[in-house]
């Protein structure tokens, strides 16, 4: 079976830390140490103190705790510490899917998940976010990908690319459907609390139905991606189940990162920085919003719920993964392509960034796009 790259990671990995402008990321500005550190005063010894060891393999308890507060009806015994949410949706599938097994993906997606599902062998049955009904799910589309043989319906909300947020009765179509087959639920919710116009975060699917997996992360709500830092919440047997191929492959995330963790989500803390990421959000979209109202008859667009990433149709004529190449080699700067999404005509941008940094970069982009219409 011929490998699946992950296409959006292979550019980014090679070219995010190389171009002039990044608005490639899909979280906040990050935060430096000195930022972070005036959070929670005082802590300085306590970090500087800390032994430089092995954690916990499945996170401090510590953390563990912190993590389950934000679920309702968690313990610290539901939760895997991961290196990222990418970890935590890499072994969940591996644990809970053989080749062979059925899974149905939202799209669009991160299609880290799609691409894992491809390596494994599993059969893919696809939904869709309707952009034609401002990025509802398609509900007739899910009941029918959902079937007998599914045992894992896979869902990212907040969404990405699109910042799209599930009402409450989208969120009971797709449990509806996962009961009646005793499918499991894997719901990436590593942008929950990272909402544009609301101030309350959006419900997580754990606690609604008895087989759910929540994925989350310190990256993209928080401002605190070099953490590297994840976890999944989830029944306990099946947590440890995640656990034993986590022991495998990584073993353990790093001491330092579990510290800081702690830190990061305790309840004193963990609401500044939502605060701060709702700023960035809030501050950066309405320069992305205004340079594409300049081009009208290029750009269409429904606002994000959440996440600092808008998903732009455009009506040039030019491929998107061309464009986005022509924009990086000629102009350094860096968004991803909409084929990265199995959409072309369709880029993502940035915009949770300090303005003097997100203005120079779309006055760039301005330039192909005269030097295109040339």
């Amino acid at each position: 079976m011929r490998f699946q790259p992950f296409l959006q990671e292979r550019v980014m990995s090679k070219f995010e830390n190389k171009v002039d402008y990044n608005l490639s990321e899909s979280g906040v500005h990050p935060l430096t140490v000195d930022e972070f550190l005036d959070y929670k005063p005082g802590i300085i010894d306590k970090i500087k103190s800390t032994l430089i060891n092995y954690p916990y393999a499945n996170g401090n308890p510590g953390l563990r705790e912190n993590i389950a507060q934000i679920y309702h009806g968690a313990s610290a015994d539901n939760v895997l510490v991961t290196v990222g949410a990418i970890e935590a949706n890499y072994n969940s599938i591996h644990s809970l899917l053989s080749p062979g097994d059925e899974i149905a993906i939202m799209l669009p997606n991160y299609l880290q998940i799609w691409g894992v599902a491809k390596n494994r062998g599993l059969k893919i049955n696809e939904f869709h976010l309707s952009e034609k009904n401002g990025w509802a799910a398609d509900i007739t589309e899910l009941e029918a990908a959902v079937t007998p043989k599914t045992k894992l319906i896979a869902v990212c909300n907040p969404n990405n690319p699109t910042g799209k947020i599930l009402t409450q009765e989208e969120m009971d179509a797709v449990v509806n459907c996962a009961s009646k087959v005793g499918s499991w639920i894997l719901s990436d919710e590593v942008y929950r609390g990272a909402t544009r116009v609301a101030n309350d975060e959006n419900p997580s699917f754990y606690s609604l139905y008895d087989k759910v997996l929540a994925i989350g992360s310190t990256s993209k709500a928080y401002g605190l991606p070099g953490l590297r830092l994840g976890w999944v919440v989830g029944p306990i047997d099946t947590v440890d189940e995640i656990l034993a191929r986590h022991e495998y492959n990584v073993l353990s995330t790093s001491m330092l990162s579990n510290v800081l963790a702690e830190i990061a989500l305790s309840p004193d803390v963990r609401p500044k920085l939502l605060m701060r990421t709702r700023g960035y959000i809030r501050r950066g979209f309405p320069i992305l919003e205004k340079w594409m109202n300049e081009h009208p008859d290029t750009f269409e667009m429904r606002p994000p719920d959440a996440a600092a990433i808008a998903f732009m149709r455009y009506k040039m004529d030019i491929n998107s993964t061309e464009f986005v190449e022509r924009l990086m080699n000629e102009k350094s700067v860096l968004i991803v392509a909409g084929d990265h999404f199995g959409m072309d005509h369709f880029i993502r941008i940035s915009y949770g960034l300090p303005e003097d940094y997100m203005i120079p970069a779309l006055n760039r982009i301005d330039d192909l796009m005269n030097e295109l219409a040339r």
